[in-house]
């Protein structure tokens, strides 16, 4: 199913569903496309609301996790938002982060996967290289578990904006800044739930660094996923949106 892309003003978001809202925060390189399955499986009971992040059309020296918060924060005012249900993934799971810690009264609970903001070795270590498909279809490969799920359709997206000088920019700075923002010492003092969803064979934000999420959280829970990667919701759609589910059920329990 296709899902409409609203525009209002410089916002443009996805909204589907009615209930209680969950935001969902994509990472550098991740499409909305990336959530499919959990709009299709929560939209019938919640709220989904997929903002679409300005990674590549903020002013080069605002370019950081913490301006991507700013905005997020910003939306969540245009919308007139009450208490919200924050999932975020890779980067989108550090701006969650970074929101949280200055708007804790605005977030119901947390749900991380592959979040970075303690560690992450992105796109495997190395600086991505413009004009070098076959080099932009191994590091996207790197992602996941299993090669395939990188679809040539998301190859092709992420060897476009590698091409791409200012986005380029754009991401140089993003990593340097997620690098300086390290949330560890904040983490202990988020009391919200909250669900950490990791895959086994995350090779970006290894099962190392959920295990120290976990550890830092005063109320928290740990679920890994084997055969998986840095995107769970990707790889492994039905035990991801049922981990999810049943944490959200706590959360929000069904009206009997």
């Amino acid at each position: 199913m296709e899902y409409q892309l609203k525009v209002e003003g410089k916002f443009k978001y996805i909204d589907e569903g009615q209930g209680e809202i969950i935001v969902l925060l994509h990472g550098l390189f991740g499409a909305l496309s990336n959530w499919r399955s959990v709009i299709d499986y929560f939209s019938p009971r919640y709220r989904i609301v997929i903002p679409l992040m300005p990674i590549y059309e903020m002013p080069i020296l605002s370019t950081s996790a913490e301006g991507l918060a700013d905005f997020i924060n910003e939306f969540i005012k245009y919308k007139g938002f009450g208490k919200v249900a924050l999932l975020g993934n890779s980067l989108g799971g550090h701006v969650a982060l970074i929101y949280t810690k200055k708007h804790l009264e605005m977030v119901k609970c947390l749900a991380l996967t592959g979040s970075s903001g303690l560690y992450e070795n992105a796109m495997g270590g190395s600086f991505p290289k413009r004009g070098d498909y076959e080099y932009i279809k191994k590091k996207v490969e790197y992602t996941f578990y299993a090669p395939e799920t990188a679809t040539k359709e998301l190859v092709d997206e992420v060897y476009s904006i590698t091409n791409d000088r200012n986005k380029i920019l754009r991401i140089l700075s993003m990593a340097k800044s997620a690098i300086r923002h390290n949330m560890r010492k904040d983490i202990p003092k988020f009391t919200i739930p909250t669900c950490l969803i990791w895959g086994l064979n995350d090779k970006v934000t290894p099962p190392e660094v959920g295990e120290e999420f976990h550890t830092l959280f005063p109320d928290s829970e740990l679920h890994f996923l084997d055969k998986c990667g840095h995107a769970p919701m990707m790889e492994q759609p039905e035990a991801f949106n049922k981990i999810l589910d049943t944490f959200l059920n706590r959360i929000y329990p069904p009206i009997k």
